[in-house]
């Protein structure tokens, strides 16, 4: 099992490290295989507007954009992803910024660079230019709700922990977040924050046929009809974050 380390401070929130959390729960019986960081070490990320697109005076494939990158003066960068157009939001790295390398002790600096004769004060990242996955066809588009000028790793939530644990059929009560979140609070004394959940009122008559076949092995089975299911409705990101640090793919609302 699975689980980002922020959604479980989420409901409870112990003044322990990161260490010393994996080590009580494995002591606990709930062993820690590992936690690795949801994100590889970089700096000088931001996030940024593009406010206008032009082609490049020397370069077919290239484009001399206009950033806003919220330090009240645009930056004029040039870009070579094909997606890149006005009004999108991207992580923008600055200068002096650094990503990561072939090695944690050897990361990439960005520098003032001269690209076909034309300045560029800065990059627009992808996600595997930040190392948040191997997709590079393209610049990493942000959520348009976004504040131009927020550190990336802040906006993403980047700063986080990805725990693996290795549950023991007798800790069933385990197979959920809150249920890690209720042992940790048992074994640190700290209170548990409970999700507030409103149950949703019943407004059709509608019911689906169940039989049960095997009673002794099935004795109780529950069924309920939805209905009016926006299937395009987009999944927001806050949730789309700790299922995907949990391990699941964010599909669509039905899925």
């Amino acid at each position: 099992m699975q689980f980002s380390e922020h959604w479980l401070r989420t409901l409870c929130n112990p003044p322990i490290s990161t260490a010393e959390l994996s080590h009580r729960l494995t002591m606990a019986g709930l062993e820690v295989e590992e936690y690795q960081p949801i994100a590889p070490p970089f700096t000088g990320v931001v996030v940024a507007e593009v406010v206008s697109v032009d082609r490049h005076p020397n370069a077919d494939r290239l484009s001399l954009c206009q950033v806003d990158d919220g330090s009240g003066h645009l930056l004029s960068i040039v870009c070579g992803a094909p997606n890149v157009a006005p009004g999108m939001k991207v992580p923008c790295a600055r200068i002096g910024a650094q990503l990561p390398g072939e090695t944690a002790e050897q990361p990439f600096v960005i520098k003032l660079a001269k690209m076909r004769g034309v300045e560029s004060h800065g990059m627009l990242c992808s996600a595997r230019e930040l190392g948040l996955s191997s997709d590079h066809a393209g610049l990493l588009e942000l959520n348009a709700a976004y504040a131009v000028g927020v550190d990336l790793r802040e906006a993403l939530s980047l700063n986080d922990n990805r725990f693996v644990i290795k549950l023991t059929p007798n800790r069933a009560d385990c197979l959920s977040v809150l249920g890690v979140a209720r042992e940790v609070a048992a074994l640190t004394g700290t209170s548990l924050h409970s999700p507030d959940v409103t149950p949703a009122n019943v407004a059709t008559d509608a019911n689906f046929p169940v039989r049960i076949s095997h009673p002794d092995a099935c004795p109780r089975f529950t069924s309920r009809v939805i209905r009016g299911v926006n299937a395009a409705a987009a999944t927001p990101d806050w949730m789309r974050q700790r299922l995907e640090r949990a391990g699941q793919r964010c599909i669509s609302a039905l899925v």
